[in-house]
């Protein structure tokens, strides 16, 4: 018999084994699924006292708002000047747009109530006029005649004492800032062409003053003069005259524009907040 006729004979005479490697490629998806199911299992039953302590330490950690105390032994608060390079691959944890509005709302209120007493102290807190809706916080200097000379640009002491006492609370807000001067309709005068002049001319004098005394960030803030084009009151009267003379000083809103939008909102809900809710 050749030796060619041989390998084959042996080979014939060897027992025969099919090739099992797809049981470990099955074995592989059998755990894969076992472990989903697990994993379902367990998020469908969240511990929600765990969860709310979770989110609450992490979005105070991430300086997204402060909500309440934490309990900082049971888990790690990011320092926020480590959020933006570290904070890749924690839970993302956020708040709703409208949890986000009344905690905007508080935030406006708590600012109004600094420059209010710095007002106070000064003894020209009836002065301002204070509001707050979608734009964010507006201090309004309504009536000229205690802020501007008669057909003039040039600040009163009135004036100067309330821009003092309100500058303080701008700078350390840190918003930006929209200086707004509003005339009525007076037409022609002696010293200005048109309302437009007059009311740009009023901004713009708040506007230095708030930079060039108060120690405001001339990139946060900007003057625009509306002239007649935006009165508070329609009416005709001396004293809807005097509301629409006015200078109006908003701190804007930082938020996105539909947190902004559910402001107002925020407002009502606030308002109709017992006195000692937060």
């Amino acid at each position: 018999m050749s030796a060619r006729g041989r390998r084959r004979k042996g080979h014939d005479d060897e027992p025969e084994h099919p090739n099992e490697r797809w049981m470990a490629s099955y074995m592989d998806m059998v755990t894969v699924l076992m472990c989903m199911f697990i994993v379902l299992f367990a998020m469908s039953t969240v511990d929600q006292s765990k969860f709310e302590k979770l989110a609450n330490s992490l979005a105070t950690g991430f300086g997204a708002v402060e909500v309440g105390r934490i309990d900082t032994a049971e888990g790690v608060v990011v320092p926020s000047d480590m959020v933006e390079d570290q904070a890749e691959g924690f839970i993302d944890v956020t708040l709703t747009d409208a949890e986000t509005a009344v905690a905007e709302v508080a935030k406006l209120y708590t600012i109004e109530d600094s420059v209010n007493a710095n007002l106070a102290a000064a003894g020209v807190a009836d002065r301002v006029d204070f509001s707050i809706d979608e734009r964010g916080l507006t201090l309004g200097l309504v009536g000229t005649e205690s802020f501007f000379a008669p057909d003039s640009t040039a600040l009163s002491p009135t004036a100067i004492s309330v821009l003092e006492a309100a500058a303080p609370v701008m700078v350390t807000s840190g918003l930006q800032v929209s200086v707004e001067g509003h005339a009525d309709k007076h037409g022609q005068s002696a010293t200005f062409a048109t309302d437009w002049e007059l009311s740009s001319g009023r901004a713009t004098q708040v506007l230095r003053r708030l930079v060039e005394q108060g120690g405001v960030d001339p990139t946060l803030i900007g003057a625009v003069g509306y002239g007649s084009a935006r009165p508070s009151s329609e009416g005709t009267s001396l004293a809807d005259m005097a509301q629409n003379r006015r200078v109006d000083i908003v701190l804007l809103s930082a938020q996105s524009e539909s947190v902004r939008a559910l402001i107002p909102q925020a407002l009502d809900l606030t308002s109709t907040l017992p006195a000692s809710a937060p």
